[in-house]
């Protein structure tokens, strides 16, 4: 592992002076900094559709085929206990996504993050006015016109959720940001590769002078899960490991135990059905690894690699047969924990990172990176200085919510889940220390009982400072007083 001799301040310092906004005091020299002095850098982002954190070989899987991310984490820092901030609704990735564009937190997006109001300044119109060009291709789940402020370049973007991978329906960049229906039309391959060309295609024709953002956002390894067959070919399920927190069924009713993704399989879970879509599962993600190498290699080759921040991460997790679930609309690590890495000249390579944070603070840390001041709209915490050293965290707890029956807060190595459905009501209390996978509940443990009270209260806290309007009455269990 290298040792870093720099701090967030020696960081701004050279922002400030105009020394290459990564060219971080002791690390990057001017020579590694294409064009000398001045030069803000590149930003290339790769997002991903429904992927789990535990699906790279490098950092936690080692049944998982993944060279092209294991290549990130080496050069990069990688955030392993990244999360999303949940959702009021089961596309999740809706507000995952709005969340990531504005920085803000899910209670205070408009409309569940479905629609992205003007006040909301997205990360892409910031770094226009730091002088970048912006270029969008691929799922864009949030209503047009934002889109349409965010990017001054695109190409062969979704707005939608879902699709067969190989009839995306998909619209040509347009400048006066409209996009009619009868301008839609089905794109030519599968979509992991069909996003990845129109990046691969603006990169290479690339000749402006002023820094770049390109945002790649995949809806692979989402299902319907249908990798090409030379990927699929790749996982026998006979020898894939069934998750150990597997389950035939949910040990009770969570709230959502019949939404669309739970139904991709039946019930009870089987272990051999489960090994087919988590195969299935695996072949998708090695496939978009291979397009994200493509990516990589067409930057290498253009020259400006050496000064490109590379931004990797999923907007959410996925069960896929963990504790006798399928889809992410839960609180489970599973779900909630996605993959988040780091990288660029003069920043930390091959570094693990195991603060809590949130995607939503993607935003002030692209801002503080590139030396951008951050909207006063976004609520996240840059993470520059756990990438520098400076801190060991920004955050001492993470909160979750779901719906209306599901919330969920988690510190440094306890978690608390509280559901009511209809009625009833279920706690789940888990050591993530020795128990990372959820299994055993510990609400009943007398010993507990202290503990519980304490993460109820943290729970509360986070409700009312993030206007979360849930009854907190509801979630009370009797175990601190009605705080309101």
């Amino acid at each position: 592992m290298r040792t870093y001799d720099y701090t967030r301040r020696n960081f701004l310092k050279a922002v400030f002076l105009g020394t290459a906004s990564l060219a971080v005091q002791g690390c990057v020299s001017d020579s590694q900094q294409p064009g000398g002095k001045g030069i803000s850098p590149n930003i290339l982002f790769f997002f991903t559709d429904d992927q789990r954190y535990d699906t790279l070989n490098t950092l936690n899987n080692a049944e998982i085929i993944t060279p092209n991310m294991d290549t990130l984490v080496r050069k990069g820092t990688s955030f392993t206990r990244a999360y999303i901030m949940g959702s009021m609704s089961g596309a999740v990735c809706i507000p995952s996504r709005a969340k990531l564009m504005t920085g803000r937190t899910l209670f205070h997006l408009s409309d569940s993050g479905r629609n992205i109001p003007q006040e909301h300044v997205t990360m892409p119109e910031t770094l226009q006015e730091a002088g970048y060009v912006t270029f969008g291709t691929g799922k864009w789940h949030n209503e047009a016109s934002s889109y349409a402020r965010s990017f001054t370049h695109g190409g062969k973007i979704f707005f939608g959720g879902m699709s067969d991978h190989l009839k995306v329906p998909v619209y040509d960049f347009n400048p006066a940001g409209t996009y009619p229906k009868e301008k839609r039309y089905t794109g030519e391959k599968f979509s992991s590769e069909l996003f990845s060309d129109a990046a691969i295609k603006f990169i290479r024709e690339y000749k402006d002078g002023n820094p770049f953002l390109v945002y790649i956002s995949y809806t692979a390894p989402h299902d319907p899960r249908m990798a090409p067959k030379k990927y699929r070919d790749m996982y026998n399920p006979d020898k894939i490991s069934l998750p150990k927190n597997f389950m035939p069924e949910h040990p009770f009713d969570n709230g959502d135990l019949k939404t669309r993704d739970e139904k991709l399989a039946p019930w009870p879970r089987t272990p051999g059905i489960v090994r087919e879509h988590i195969a299935d599962y695996y072949a998708m993600i090695t496939h978009l690894d291979e397009q994200i190498g493509r990516v990589l290699k067409t930057l290498e080759e253009s020259g400006k690699s050496d000064n490109t921040i590379i931004i990797f991460a999923g907007d959410n997790g996925l069960a896929v047969g963990a504790h006798g679930l399928f889809g992410k609309q839960n609180l489970y690590e599973h779900s909630v924990h996605v993959p988040l890495i780091i990288s660029g000249p003069g920043l930390p390579q091959g570094k693990t990172c195991d603060a809590l944070c949130y995607l939503l603070d993607i935003f002030p840390t692209v801002c503080e990176l590139v030396g951008s001041p951050i909207p006063e709209t976004v609520e996240g915490k840059s993470l520059v200085p756990l990438i520098t050293g400076e801190k060991k965290k920004v955050r001492d707890s993470i909160f979750g919510a779901y719906k209306e029956f599901q919330r969920m807060v988690r510190n440094d190595r306890w978690k608390l889940i509280l559901y009511n459905v209809n009625g009833k009501q279920t706690m789940q209390l888990f050591d993530l220390k020795n128990d990372p996978w959820e299994m055993k509940n510990l609400t009943d443990d007398p010993a507990q009982a202290e503990r519980i009270k304490e993460l109820t209260t943290l729970l509360k806290k986070w409700m009312k400072e993030t206007d979360d309007n849930c009854d907190l009455d509801k979630l009370n269990w009797g175990y601190v007083p009605n705080e309101k």
